[in-house]
């Protein structure tokens, strides 16, 4: 009888809404006291509103009629140091996060209650407060559309005034922690998606436009401290500059977010983000590839004072190395795409040498009687030139005007006496030719994305005349052949940049495995993008650098890995040639960093690395001990080799295991049995060997001469 008396409380029930609402009322204040009580039926409220609005019309009803987002705003002001506002943010989330309907979604953004707790003061410092507020902003942020985001903005004059979901999120943008910088970013994207045009113009007007210099200068200011990474010595980063230099990735993540921004459908912010990236990331990183003060082209005193002046004042103070330059501008080509990144770029490292290739055309004539000259400057000249300010006109005119400030753009330049030393010492070429091979491979990697970029001009292609380029730009554009520009610039000085190539392959004593590599996927881009084939000379440096790796392998029979070379020779070919036939826009430059690294660290003599390898294979051989003749010691290896990084990861944290450790002493009964013992083990490892050299012949004896007769046909 008692049981049935005793009802249970319906948690979802209208009446227990009621309820709570009339019990939160209750409290006039919220301190250390009742923090859990009104934590308690602040979830409730939450739960019982996010049911209502999937299932039951009249618990909504009931919520506007009480203006619960009300008392949310209440409990907020009456708080007293009680950290009330982590929860309370909290549930606020879940229950936008989770409305459904449209009514539900308006009602929640309009009556400014959403603004009141956006602007309510709290004390970030030393809490943990801010994730559950910028998670706050972003929920808000994920349900806004043409019709709810007027309902957070103020609007006087058609002009927006006042944003301040926008504004208390960039505030933000910068924060230490990676999870609200991401959190940050989708809200922005949310925002500028919705396709609002007084909201466009609020957010590229400043002082709020000056978010998106921040963010520039932010990436900037990574790239100095990701400069000082690769030439400091290993001293002034105790915790390791490896680790450090992997550090690239913020960087990445940081223009895979500009790339977002710009494939927004909108001008007036494309034209922001390009403007500052031109202005304050991608011009300064082009300075030191301009090479002015080696080029040809002459100033007045007041052009060297005026031009010296913008300089000083694009670098800020600040200066960043080649090696770093090219790799930031090469990674921003490969993320952020369209025409106008590619055709500025393009632009400014071609400078340089379209005056320095006017002597080999000056008296030339096209095909239709026209100067060859103007065939190239007019159309070039023509997108230098700057159109109105409109937003719909913003397109690669402004990026090339933007240069042409800081650089003359006139056919009387191409007049001044130039030679084949000059060319190549002119511009990017002066590293393709750099006897630093990290310069020259970083350098190198850019022409290649640009020349293999969709989205290059078909002028700005011909200067660089790679025949895949001039076959799709033709194809791209419908042009004939007379139209597209010859390409001297470049390959007419692509045997010279392929002998450099083969010169480092074949350098005695050879360089680091990595520089090899890497030039080695650099040679055969350009011999398959040039369709061209190699001359004597060149073949005679192939062949020396064949041979020297040949002699390296030979070398590797005598280490402790010797059986595991025909096997690994086969697993891995299959990955070796996917990552030699890898394109440019896959192809990771961070390698140039590396390269530069490498080549700071171990100034030419042997490496840590090897040396550590050379004690790994004496330790291996068997060793009589001096003082005891009846002892061999020996080191036994694995019998599977660990290649795999988590089966190595957990092997060395067995290391202490002597039968692991592999170090072994064999006990005889005499002198003459341990030698021959030796001797036995001796023989059964030359026997090994012989048979994997065998295995390896026909890859040390024939392709060499396939190679030169090959060329021959």
């Amino acid at each position: 009888m008692w049981r049935a008396l005793w009802r249970s409380i319906d948690r979802f029930s209208l009446q227990h809404f009621k309820y709570i609402i009339n019990e939160l009322r209750v409290i006039k204040v919220v301190d250390k006291l009742n923090k859990e009580l009104v934590v308690d039926l602040l979830q409730s409220l939450v739960e019982i509103v996010t049911y209502g609005d999937r299932h039951d019309p009249m618990i909504f009803e009931c919520f506007m009629e009480y203006q619960v987002l009300g008392e949310f705003v209440r409990v907020l002001k009456i708080s007293k140091n009680s950290r009330i506002e982590a929860p309370l943010l909290q549930y606020l989330s879940i229950m936008i996060q989770n409305m459904d309907t449209e009514h539900a979604i308006y009602y929640c953004l309009s009556n400014d209650y959403i603004n009141s707790i956006i602007t309510h003061q709290y004390e970030f410092d030393g809490g943990d407060l801010a994730p559950y507020y910028v998670s706050f902003l972003r929920a808000v942020s994920s349900k806004l559309n043409r019709d709810t985001l007027c309902l957070l903005v103020k609007v006087h004059e058609d002009a927006v005034v006042s944003f301040p979901l926008y504004s208390e999120a960039l505030k933000f943008a910068h924060h230490g922690e990676k999870m609200i910088q991401t959190a940050i970013r989708a809200l922005t994207l949310n925002i500028y998606n919705v396709s609002d045009d007084m909201v466009y113009r609020f957010v590229t007007t400043p002082p709020v436009s000056q978010y998106f210099s921040d963010i520039v200068l932010s990436i900037k200011k990574q790239c100095t401290h990701l400069d000082a990474l690769v030439h400091a010595t290993e001293e002034s980063f105790p915790r390791g500059r490896t680790r450090d230099l992997l550090e690239t990735d913020k960087i990445v993540d940081e223009l895979y977010y500009l790339e977002d921004l710009l494939c927004i459908d909108e001008p007036r912010l494309r034209k922001m983000v390009t403007q500052n990236l031109v202005s304050l990331l991608i011009f300064p990183m082009l300075l030191p590839l301009l090479q002015l003060g080696q080029s040809n082209v002459r100033y007045s005193s007041s052009e060297l004072f005026s031009l010296s002046a913008k300089l000083l004042k694009l670098h800020k103070g600040t200066y960043i190395s080649a090696v770093t330059s090219l790799f930031v501008v090469t990674r921003l080509l490969q993320v952020v795409q369209g025409e106008n990144m590619v055709n500025f770029v393009a632009s400014a490292i071609l400078y340089a040498e379209m005056f320095s290739s006017m002597k080999h055309t000056i008296e030339g004539v096209t095909d239709d009687g026209t100067n060859h000259v103007n065939s190239i400057f007019n159309p070039l000249h023509e997108m230098v030139c700057l159109e109105p300010e409109g937003a719909e006109n913003f397109k690669t005119n402004y990026l090339l005007g933007h240069l042409s400030e800081y650089l003359p753009c006139d056919p009387h330049f191409a007049s001044f006496p130039c030679n084949d030393t000059v060319n190549k010492r002119a511009g990017i070429l002066s590293y393709i030719f750099s006897d630093n091979q990290s310069l020259m491979l970083a350098s190198l990697m850019l022409l290649l994305v640009l020349a293999e970029s969709e989205d290059l001009d078909y002028q700005l292609a011909g200067l660089i005349g790679f025949c895949q380029t001039k076959t799709r730009m033709q194809k791209t554009y419908d042009l004939s052949a007379s139209q597209v520009f010859d390409g001297r610039i470049f390959v007419r000085h692509l045997p010279q940049i392929l002998h450099a190539l083969l010169k480092v392959l074949a350098s005695q004593p050879p360089f680091t495995v990595l520089i090899q590599w890497h030039t080695a996927w650099f040679l055969r881009k350009l011999l398959v993008i040039q369709e061209k084939k190699l001359d004597n000379h060149d073949v005679h440096l192939f062949n020396t650098s064949y041979e020297q790796s040949c002699e390296c392998l030979r070398k590797e029979l005598d280490g402790c890995w010797f059986d595991y070379m025909p096997d690994t020779l086969r697993n891995e070919w299959a990955n070796c040639k996917r990552v030699l036939e890898e394109s440019s826009q896959s192809k990771d430059p961070f390698f140039a960093l590396e390269l530069a690294y490498h080549q700071h660290t171990s100034c030419g003599g042997p490496t840590a690395s090897a040396l550590a390898w050379q004690r790994m294979v004496d330790a291996v051989k068997p060793n009589v001990d001096e003082k005891h003749p009846t002892w061999l010691h020996l080191r036994i290896r694995e019998f599977d080799p660990k290649f795999d990084e988590s089966k190595t990861r957990s092997h060395h944290l067995n290391t202490s295991n002597h039968e692991e450790n592999g170090r072994w002493t064999l006990g005889f009964p005499d002198a003459d049995a341990c030698v021959a013992a030796q001797l036995l083990i001796l023989e059964e490892t030359n026997k090994q060997r012989s048979s994997v050299e065998s295995l390896l012949a026909p890859l040390l004896q024939t392709r060499s001469q396939n190679l030169i007769d090959d060329q021959g046909e």
